[in-house]
């Protein structure tokens, strides 16, 4: 959908839907509202009223206007209370008035939204957040499309030259990351019998070819150089070689170290030996969402040619149970050289990752921050509202803690005290590959810390907010392309 900007008076701006944001409270207490009220002779007031429409929060209500105004309908989208409103709020406001437009079958609408907003910081990035990602769908295997009209076009209805100055510059750079986002969405969506390790990898080198990004991939021969067994290990039961990308934007100072990244990639669990219940099984394409943020940051990154040094390492394999995968009791040496005895194939992903923190220190990381859909325990503790965050920089969670405040992207830290490591002990190993049914996603960071040496090092379990069930305003079901708004927010806030 185009983000286009206009200056304009919602009194004689025609348009075949406006979009108005309204609070609790009566609409002759706003200007605007009154003005348009009055247009529409009693008709808005009237629904007020009638409690047809009163302003709550992620609530909507279209009137036609029959010719009293130049705009043909209006959608009226509640904020909520004056005083309660925030930039989230203003993000789900407007996905809710972009999926009640599109049902509308109209293409193209003009937004006021952002101005009902205007005490909030930062009201026209989450207006164009909201519209933008609230659109999204995922019909690629579709064959017959959906009725409901694509959204082409919403224009950004601003008082004068000067507001439309900011709102042009503020409209490109969200399309840019709600761009990324699509993207990292786009590529949890894929069916795993598309989305293998080496479709993985090939995106990777067409989005670097793209973007001007360095882009290596490493496969099977060159990991067995490196002694990557804990990748390696995961592939074994799968025909599907394994992968390891590796990305490199450096368009910082020379002489600063990179912030490293890297995502889980595993393009489809089986759980391998340790096989899982058939039940929601079909989910377990997602299991690359880490992968697919990672991704989606160095696009962003790029596009708005952010001053940093970023490094993205991102290790691919598909978990499956065939003759040659690896079995409970096997022991692994991972590249560190550390030993791990395996009790749980299901527990994957920190194998993945352990090699890709250890291969990261070859950076010296100003900030080593990894992502993954590493934990079913996260889910149980936070549900699907915030992402687990575990590490060994208080500073460092504190930014990415501010960062996700911002974007609706919300983090809630976990401890990694070293008792926790007592559960992770193995009588013939350095440790195990899992603990157990207590503590499960503590004693996974716990496992992967023994990776990061003493780098600042943070750890996002994002099992919970990679997949949304049931759709939330710009949210719809399916992947949600967390991470990506999180990562750009905390690269732009320290380091630009």
């Amino acid at each position: 959908m185009h983000v286009t900007t206009a200056t304009g008076d919602a009194l004689v701006h025609p348009s075949p839907v406006l979009v108005l944001g309204c609070f609790e409270e009566r609409f002759a207490d706003d200007p605007l509202m009154g003005a348009i009220d009055e247009k529409l002779q009693g008709g808005a007031s009237s629904i007020w009223e009638s409690n047809e429409f009163t302003g709550k929060l992620n609530k909507s209500k279209l009137i036609h206007t029959f010719g009293r105004l130049p705009a043909e309908r209006i959608l009226l989208v509640g904020l909520g209370k004056r005083e309660e409103l925030t930039a989230e709020r203003v993000r789900q406001a407007a996905g809710t008035a972009v999926k009640a437009v599109r049902a509308t079958g109209v293409p193209r609408f003009t937004s006021l939204l952002h101005r009902a907003a205007a005490g909030v910081e930062r009201s026209l990035e989450a207006t164009v957040d909201g519209y933008l990602l609230g659109s999204y769908s995922f019909d690629h295997y579709k064959t017959k499309k959906s009725d409901e009209a694509a959204m082409e076009e919403v224009v950004l209805l601003v008082a004068d030259d000067t507001e439309r100055e900011k709102a042009v510059r503020v409209a490109e750079e969200r399309v840019t990351i709600c761009e990324a986002v699509t993207f990292a969405r786009d590529l949890v969506s894929q069916p795993g019998n598309v989305a293998t390790p080496a479709y993985l990898a090939d995106q990777a080198i067409a989005l670097a070819g793209r973007l001007g990004i360095i882009c290596r991939v490493l496969e099977r021969e060159e990991m067995e150089r490196l002694s990557m067994e804990g990748i390696l290990s995961v592939a074994k039961g799968s025909h599907n070689p394994p992968r390891f990308i590796v990305f490199e934007y450096l368009a910082g100072d020379p002489k600063k170290r990179p912030v490293v990244l890297v995502g889980k990639g595993v393009t489809f669990d089986s759980g391998g030996i340790s096989l899982k219940p058939r039940e929601g099984m079909e989910r377990m394409k997602d299991d690359m969402a880490g992968a697919a943020a990672v991704m989606g940051t160095l696009r962003a990154v790029a596009g708005l040619r952010l001053p940093v040094n970023l490094v993205g390492l991102i290790p691919v394999a598909e978990n499956m149970p065939g003759g040659g995968a690896y079995k409970p009791g096997d022991v692994v040496r991972t590249m560190s050289g550390q030993t791990v005895e395996i009790v749980n194939t299901d527990a994957e992903g920190r194998m993945l990752l352990c090699d890709a923190l250890h291969y990261a220190q070859r950076y010296r990381p100003a900030a080593l921050i990894d992502l993954a859909t590493l934990t079913g325990a996260c889910l149980v503790a936070l549900g699907t509202v915030a992402t687990g965050v575990m590490g060994n920089d208080p500073a460092l969670i504190r930014a990415l803690t501010g960062a996700g405040e911002a974007t609706g992207e919300r983090l809630w830290e976990l401890p990694v005290w070293e008792e926790f490591g007592e559960i992770m002990k193995s009588d013939i190993a350095d440790m195990k590959n899992a603990g157990g049914a207590h503590a499960g996603t503590i004693s996974a960071a716990w496992f992967l810390q023994r990776y990061v040496g003493k780098t600042k090092w943070a750890h996002l379990d994002i099992a919970g907010t990679a997949w949304e069930d049931k759709g939330k305003p710009y949210l719809p079901k399916g992947a949600t392309g967390v991470g990506v708004r999180l990562l750009v927010e905390y690269l732009q806030r320290t380091f630009c």
